[in-house]
């Protein structure tokens, strides 16, 4: 009962500091173990608690600053403070600042950390075989998700863009689908595509064209021509990103400025494994940082280059070719969510995996059974996206079809 008084004392103290600074208890976790979205925090074991109940605070206070807690009730004089266990700095416990315990500093985990999804899949777009009709796919590659549900589909076998309206049964065209060609109005064989919102118009990576084409109300723009372009992103501020995959780099421009050679983000020193260079890259993703996440594919990684950055960060493989939860077996689609978790199309393991910064080995969220075209397997996938509730979808390219996987509540 004394423990229990204690811990409930504790919790009453912090939490009535946390009026001004809104702390977060942990509990059932080890010693400095993850507690926050923020890789510097990790749980303080709080003295006189149970089942391993602490506070949420910053790994790395100067340890000469740290007073040993009252050793007759373990309390602490200085105001703000909370007694804890923290072996590294002392045997004996200490008072620890509740400011360094802050959810600025310490973002808790949110529910999102550990998302599974229905392995139920609903088909939402395709899954009737290989043709032309619109209730039909060829190959998707690309595909983009708008805030109304609508999918968006680079068919690289049909050379066409269809979208798919939410619950629809059928696609229409809206981009190509006059047969492969380099016309204004014809497409070769694209490979992904994105919605510019504020202009009300898709950019298309026309790869067997070498070029980027805007549509836009069946009118037609070349917006960058003879480009070797795979991947396209578009960061908050309008930037459009293109990965050329034999250039082996990532390059950026501006709204208006497609005639410049736009600037390298990416990449830029070869082919190559080191991590100032990429080795076929294809899908991205750009962050609110302006930070290019881009599937080094040929490497069997994923790399983060951050902005006006000289050289990337492997985040996700780097660990050869391969089918273990280390590696990748050529990397696809690559897309990251709100909690910097990094979501991958493992390509020829036919699965989707995810990822957290500095982790050694991924998971897999979906696929993992081999490859097949039940509800439960993959073939094959590619592009990847989510929806604003969540749902992931993917472009499961040798099936033909959009996969839809909910999330379990």
């Amino acid at each position: 009962m004394a423990t229990i008084n204690i811990y409930c004392y504790v919790v009453f103290i912090l939490l009535s500091i946390t009026v001004r600074i809104k702390s977060q208890i942990c509990e059932k976790t080890p010693q400095y173990g993850e507690c926050s979205t923020n890789s510097a925090c990790g749980c303080f074991h709080m003295v006189g608690t149970h089942d391993d109940t602490g506070v949420c605070g910053f790994l790395w206070p100067i340890c000469s600053r740290l007073l040993r807690c009252n050793s007759s009730d373990n309390s602490c004089l200085q105001p703000n403070t909370i007694c804890v266990h923290h072996p590294q700095c002392d045997d004996f416990p200490l008072c620890y600042p509740v400011t360094m315990a802050d959810q600025n500093m310490c973002p808790p985990m949110k529910n999102k950390i550990n998302l599974k999804w229905k392995q139920n899949v609903i088909t939402v777009a395709g899954g009737n075989g290989l043709g032309q009709q619109l209730n039909q796919i060829g190959h998707p590659y690309g595909i983009f998700i708008d805030e109304k549900k609508n999918i968006f589909i680079a068919e690289f076998w049909n050379d066409r863009i269809v979208e798919w309206k939410h619950n629809a049964t059928e696609g229409q065209i809206i981009a190509g689908g006059n047969s492969s060609g380099n016309r204004m109005d014809q497409l070769n064989q694209p490979t992904d595509v994105i919605v510019d919102q504020q202009s009300h118009s898709i950019i298309i990576a026309d790869w067997g064209n070498r070029r980027v084409i805007q549509w836009s109300n069946q009118k037609q723009e070349t917006l960058i021509q003879n480009i070797d372009c795979y991947g396209l992103a578009m960061d908050k501020n309008g930037l459009l990103y293109v990965s050329l995959y034999r250039k082996n780099e990532v390059r950026r421009w501006k709204l208006g400025e497609y005639d410049d050679e736009g600037i390298v983000v990416a990449g830029g020193n070869g082919e190559g494994d080191q991590l100032n260079q990429l080795n076929f890259p294809t899908f991205m993703f750009v962050d609110e940082d302006q930070s290019v996440y881009v599937s080094d594919t040929s490497n069997g990684r994923v790399m983060k280059w951050r902005k006006d950055a000289k050289e990337g960060i492997v985040v996700a493989g780097g660990n050869g070719q391969g089918g273990d939860l280390n590696q990748f077996f050529y990397p696809e689609g690559v897309i990251v969510d709100d909690l910097g978790q990094i979501y991958v199309a493992d390509m020829d393991n036919h699965r989707i995996m995810r990822w957290c910064e500095g982790k050694e080995e991924g998971e897999i969220v979906v696929g993992g059974n081999g490859q097949g075209n039940q509800s439960n397997q993959l073939s094959h996938p590619t592009g990847l996206s989510f929806d604003d509730e969540g749902s992931l979808y993917i472009a499961d390219a040798a099936n033909n079809r959009i996969q839809k996987f909910e999330i379990i509540l």
